[in-house]
């Protein structure tokens, strides 16, 4: 089996003057970041562009990386501010939830059986309707916690905040996920979660 490169030995490689090793970080990272992207602008055309300039971002600056915190902590710190940026330009209404074809399905594929693979779909489908629902900042910790597999210390960095901080966020934003559920689903959300 195939050794696979850390982020670093990347950035390195990178640094050291091998500028076609970067598209290793882009494929490992465009996926997520494509996502965080799509939570904020709700249109895909909008995260496309989002996730092209976060990258572009990320290599013009990757040799102020300081390795303090994963690399992925630190593409999605970029990720963010510029999805906040784009969006303090653009001034789009990030309340508009209708466009179904913005929900992406993060499903993970396996040998299941079809009824099982069925309900997951609808729970994944069901919860990204119900984080699509949440303020921008709580699906933001929602994502990063979950799909991101972030610490809270690293969410705190991407977001400008304190561990602690995020930590009461993060309850609270589980509070509101639940409540979104409710209203999508009523009776039906202990089944799901």
């Amino acid at each position: 089996m195939q050794n696979k490169s850390s982020d670093i030995e990347i950035i390195d490689t990178v640094l050291a003057g091998n500028q076609s090793a970067y598209a290793e970080l882009v494929k490992r990272n465009q996926r997520y970041v494509f996502t965080l992207a799509l939570r904020f602008t709700r249109s895909r055309e909008d995260a496309e562009e989002v996730a092209q300039d976060t990258f572009v971002k990320a290599y013009r600056s990757i040799s102020s990386y300081q390795r303090t915190a994963k690399f992925s902590t630190w593409l999605y710190t970029i990720v963010y501010n510029t999805a906040m940026t784009y969006l303090r330009k653009k001034r789009l209404d990030t309340s508009s939830i209708d466009d179904k074809g913005n929900l992406i399905q993060l499903e993970s594929y396996g040998s299941m059986s079809e009824n099982l693979s069925v309900e997951r779909k609808s729970r994944s489908f069901y919860v990204n309707k119900a984080i699509e629902n949440l303020l921008p900042d709580d699906a933001t910790i929602i994502n990063l916690f979950y799909q991101g597999e972030q610490s809270l210390e690293e969410i705190a960095k991407v977001m400008g905040m304190e561990a602690n901080t995020v930590k009461v966020k993060l309850h609270r934003a589980r509070q509101r996920l639940k409540n979104q559920l409710e209203n999508i689903l009523g009776g039906e959300v202990k089944d799901l979660i």
